[in-house]
């Protein structure tokens, strides 16, 4: 087909191009068509330097003063000018761009278009792009101007210009695959005028109505995959059976506490699921401390009880060591076998580790993810725990099913969504909701304060190390980056070292580390070995360290509120009180209110419900660990109501799949197979 088509076909895209397209997923013409603009400018007209204010984007054109010169601030390199017009002069500022020093000439005319900002008491423009004449043409017959994500060694022009050949080339191959039935009933256009518009928008109404039709699609496309995904679970026959209980009962009867109305009801439906008729495929969803955990180790009581294996895989090697740890102990007097699989062991550890399991000489699998992968041969698996980000899908199936297994899948997710939008996006799930936290568990006290605070924070956070209580502290930034003021990592540990008692033991911790070093790192934070750990949001999941009372939160702005949710539960998993610390000097309106839901309340439900109602970007639904792919065009948030309208054509179709043998569905039969091949293989970020 033409739209199969490799892109090396269009002039100008050799090898070498091509290989840079490839980094940012583009192969064939029809990745080109779909590589949608990440953002939109309006065409604004020159400005003389005069009438330039802080904070808004502006097109000039001027004299440069001086060539431009570069000096490095950490380990950013910062490449300043001045420009001069008729009415005034203003700093050109750009960072980690020191060819410039090189590429412009003092006395050269420049033009120019940039954010202004007042800094050091100097109006400036950062980053500005610097336009050619080509540049300016482009932009003189179009009023919206698509911005296209880039990579190193592809610039907006070499986008721009591969989607126009693509278009060309494929425009009229373009067939549309919704009936009409369906684009008339939503007031949706035409796919090949949807393409045209979202890449070159007349103006902003054409634009909407043409995210509306791709947006609908991708939301369509997906939900429909999650249904018959469902219908085929369905048809998986239960092959195990699971009559003996004592073990089970005999554990649930001599709990050290009583399980919560929620996880008895969460409970009842997992054993009726195991012991019914087609394979379970159930989701958990809980908010952090409600006790998900233990409702799964019931379920492996009862399965290993039975004679089969169980498999539990956590999202990070801490985490599957701290549950080996902790099943281990309450596993001591059942006569279960636990095992651990993680990456940090050895060789000889690991083989001895498969043979085991090989020969049914464990019972209970603990590990990351990978031991699905991993080659393992199981004696006889009957249940499979895993969490959000690695959602279980076919292909994972297909790797047991190839070793005669047919497990039973429980997915626990710890990222609560509004109720109605989880059916929605775990559609090839039946979803169980654990909505009440254990009685007597302490509320983490939760403050929102500006940074003239911050000197009573680390007076709190030394009283708080001297009573033998641990501290988080999470920044936005790794490192310095002279573009913003937002705490950094790095930064924050040297000076934190310097300005606290010396014998407080402080370490840092990002995602660019290498995963032997971030894994130490977070062991000897939960050994109790450091007293405070300065961190990314690389601690949202994956440590659980019931000695830390102490969250704070720098920069509390920057994130989403299910991400400061997230954060918040990293403490108040012990019998201490825990505090939860916000720094924020945000003034807009929007933060106000996410540091006040986040005051207000504990409740993950209504706090994802809030974020929703406010339409915050941020985190809103935490879709990083909820296993969501990210979609092309679509946003969850933004575009919950296509969402609904989607999900109510897909529930139609998928209700009345006799109509996809309908000649106007053909075409929509054809997508639909294909989107199942190429999307629904494995479901995960």
């Amino acid at each position: 087909m033409e739209i199969k088509r490799p892109i090396t076909d269009l002039s100008g895209i050799g090898t070498k191009k091509a290989q840079l397209f490839e980094k940012i997923g583009i192969k064939d013409l029809m990745d080109l068509v779909t590589y949608y603009p990440a953002t939109y400018e309006k065409r604004i007209g020159f400005s003389n330097i005069q009438d330039i204010k802080p904070g808004g984007t502006y097109l000039i054109q001027g004299e440069l003063i001086a060539t431009p010169f570069s000096k490095r601030a950490g380990r950013v390199i910062v490449t300043s000018t001045r420009l001069r017009d008729d009415t005034g002069e203003v700093s050109l500022t750009w960072f980690n761009q020191p060819y410039l020093q090189k590429q412009l000439k003092e006395g050269e005319t420049l033009t120019v278009m940039g954010k202004s900002s007042y800094k050091y008491e100097k109006l400036q423009l950062t980053s500005p792009k610097i336009l050619t004449k080509s540049d300016l043409a482009y932009y003189e017959d179009k009023s919206i101007i698509p911005i296209y994500p880039l990579t190193k060694g592809l610039s907006q022009k070499a986008i721009r210009l591969a989607v126009a050949s693509a278009m060309e080339a494929i425009h009229y191959q373009i067939d549309d695959y919704l009936p009409s039935t369906i684009k008339e009933t939503y007031e949706l256009e035409s796919l090949k005028d949807a393409f045209v518009q979202v890449h070159y928008p007349k103006d902003e109404v054409l634009l909407n109505d043409a995210r509306k039709r791709l947006v609908f699609d991708e939301f369509l496309f997906f939900q429909l995959g999650l249904m018959m995904l469902k219908d085929e679970q369905v048809k998986i026959k239960n092959q195990y059976t699971f009559e003996s209980c004592k073990k089970y009962k005999h554990t649930l009867e001599n709990l050290p506490f009583t399980l919560t109305g929620a996880q008895s009801n969460v409970l009842d439906e997992i054993i009726k699921d195991m012991k019914g008729s087609y394979n379970m495929n159930r989701l958990i969803q809980g908010d952090v401390g409600s006790g998900k955990t233990v409702v799964a180790a019931l379920a492996i009581i009862l399965a290993v009880e039975n004679g089969y294996q169980s498999v539990l895989m956590a999202p990070t090697e801490v985490l599957a060591k701290q549950h080996h740890q902790s099943l281990e102990k309450m596993f001591l007097n059942l006569d279960l076998r636990v095992g651990l699989l993680v990456g940090s062991m050895t060789k000889k550890e690991k083989i001895d580790t498969y043979e085991k399991i090989k020969a049914g000489l464990i019972d209970v699998v603990i590990g990351t993810h990978a031991v699905i992968q991993e080659g393992v041969i199981f004696n006889d698996l009957a249940l499979v725990i895993t969490d959000e980000q690695h959602r279980f899908g076919v292909s994972q199936r297909e790797i047991l099913a190839g070793k005669g297994h047919f497990p039973h899948v429980l997915v626990m997710s710890g990222t609560p969504i509004p109720r109605t939008l989880g059916l929605i996006l775990y559609g090839d799930m039946d979803v169980s909701i654990i909505d009440e936290l254990p009685p007597g568990r302490k509320s983490i006290e939760t403050y929102a304060v500006n940074a003239s605070y911050r000197n009573r924070v680390q007076t709190f956070i030394v009283k708080e190390i001297e009573e033998k209580r641990q501290c988080y502290i999470v920044c936005p930034m790794v490192e310095e980056n002279e573009e913003n003021d937002l705490s950094d990592v790095l930064s924050y540990t040297e000076k934190l070292k310097a300005e606290l008692p010396p014998h407080i033991r402080i370490e840092y911790l990002h995602g660019q580390m290498r995963p032997k070093i971030k894994n130490e790192t977070m062991e000897r934070f939960a050994r109790g070995e450091l007293d405070i750990l300065v961190s990314t949001t690389v601690i949202e999941v994956g440590i659980n360290v019931p000695n830390a009372t102490l969250m704070v939160i720098e920069d509390a702005h920057r994130f989403g509120l299910a991400q400061l949710h997230q954060l918040r539960g990293r403490v108040g998993r012990g019998g201490n009180q825990s505090y939860c610390i916000l720094i924020s000097d945000s003034k807009s309106t929007l933060a106000k209110k996410r540091m006040a839901i986040m005051t207000e309340s504990q409740d993950g439900f209504y706090i994802a419900q809030k974020d929703l109602e406010i339409r915050g970007h941020g985190d809103l639904l935490g879709l990083r660990q909820s296993g969501m792919p990210t979609f092309k065009i679509a946003n969850i948030v933004e575009d919950i109501e296509i969402l609904k309208q989607a999900n109510i054509v897909a529930k139609t179709i998928s209700e009345k799949r006799d109509i996809l043998q309908e000649a106007t569905y053909e075409n929509f039969r054809k997508k639909l197979e294909n989107y199942m091949e190429t999307n629904m293989t494995y479901i995960a970020l």
